[in-house]
Parts: C-alpha cells; sequence; structure tokens
C-alpha cells in the first residue's frame, strides 16, 4: 500500500475532476495542478498548488512548457527507500498521484476545418513525459488517465485510509502506457497520411 500524500492534476477532459479532487482533500492529499485545471478546482473551493510555484519557473511559451521540470519529475521517478537523500538535497517532494489526459489530439485532428498549426499545438509534450515517469515507478507513485478510473481510485482510498495497493497502481501503470502508446501511434498515423 502506498498512502497518498499529493497529487499532481493536470487535465483537458475536467469529467468527473472535481468528485476526485474532493476525496483526496478529504483524505489530506495535497492537490498540485496547472493552468486551467488548477483554476477548475479552486473555482470548486479547493486549495490548490500551482506547478509553478513547486518549480519556482512560470508556464512559458503559450503553455507548452508547464512541468518539464526535474522537480516534477524527480517527484514521480524518486524511489522510496533509495532516492530520498537525493530528494531531500535538491528539494525534491514525491508525487504519489498523477492524474492526466492528454491534449485533444485525436479529435482535434479528426475535424478537417482545423488547420495544422492548431493540429500541431494538440501534440502534447509534458503529459506523455509525466505519464511515463509515474508508470515506470508504480512501485510508489499511482497514475490516472481516464475519468472511468476515478470512482475505483476513490472507492480504494475511501477503503484503504487514502492509500492505493500494488495491484492496483500496476493495472494503472499498464494503462497508462497504452494510452501513450495510442496517443503516439494517433500523432504518427496522422502526420504520415500528409507527408
Amino acid at each position: 500500500m502506498v498512502t497518498l500524500r499529493r497529487a499532481l492534476l493536470s487535465v483537458s477532459d475536467k469529467t468527473g475532476l472535481i468528485p476526485l479532487a474532493q476525496a483526496l482533500a478529504r483524505h489530506g492529499v495535497e492537490l498540485v495542478s496547472t493552468g486551467g485545471t488548477a483554476k477548475a478546482l479552486r473555482d470548486a473551493g479547493l486549495d490548490v498548488r500551482d506547478v509553478s510555484d513547486v518549480t519556482g519557473f512560470p508556464e512559458m511559451m503559450d503553455g507548452r512548457v508547464k512541468t518539464l521540470h526535474p522537480l516534477v519529475h524527480g517527484g514521480l521517478l524518486g524511489r522510496a527507500g533509495v532516492d530520498d537523500a537525493v530528494m531531500a538535497q535538491h528539494g525534491i517532494g514525491a508525487i504519489d498521484l498523477l492524474v492526466l489526459n492528454l491534449y485533444p489530439f485525436e479529435k482535434v485532428s479528426a475535424d478537417p476545418s482545423t488547420k495544422l498549426d492548431d493540429i500541431i499545438e494538440n501534440i502534447d509534450i509534458g503529459g506523455p513525459a509525466m505519464l511515463r515517469s509515474a508508470a515506470k515507478n508504480f512501485a510508489r507513485v499511482a497514475v490516472a488517465t481516464d475519468p472511468a478510473q476515478y470512482d475505483a481510485i476513490i472507492g480504494e482510498m475511501d477503503a484503504n485510509n487514502g492509500a492505493l495497493p500494488g495491484a492496483t497502481r500496476f493495472a494503472l501503470a499498464v494503462a497508462a502506457f497504452n494510452r501513450v502508446a495510442q496517443y503516439d501511434a494517433c500523432i504518427s498515423d496522422y502526420l504520415s497520411a500528409i507527408v
């Protein structure tokens, strides 16, 4: 079991976000978030810390760079009992849960009226990187990629005093790797078709 203490939430599809965040807050989990997700959480009356406060860097390049930072990836990749000293030395706080769904490339690229520049802006970079970091470290981190997963996560947290078991973290990691593979295949297929 891993008790959740800090969650990073960054979603384009906000379906189910608020009930999940409320459940996390009820279990004392610190909420860290980006841009529109942070605004949605605040609008719902939840306390949230901006990821830029964690990294010390603002979102930049029209949102292209938000989470590509060692304080984010170190928080996701840090191994309990192995990387504790390095994390403390560099002020890296552990992130126990990543809730993230990717920019809607599939939807945007399927619309024939969308300009290529807009399609390109919907290629998520930081999202897949964080999903891979969190999924790789399933021994300590849980990762949710789909609102359909939220109710089960809430149920397990409620049943386990805010903790998630290893089997759940592993299943979520597999789903995250599958989602990244599907997403990258869609991008590759779309761009290959217009070469």
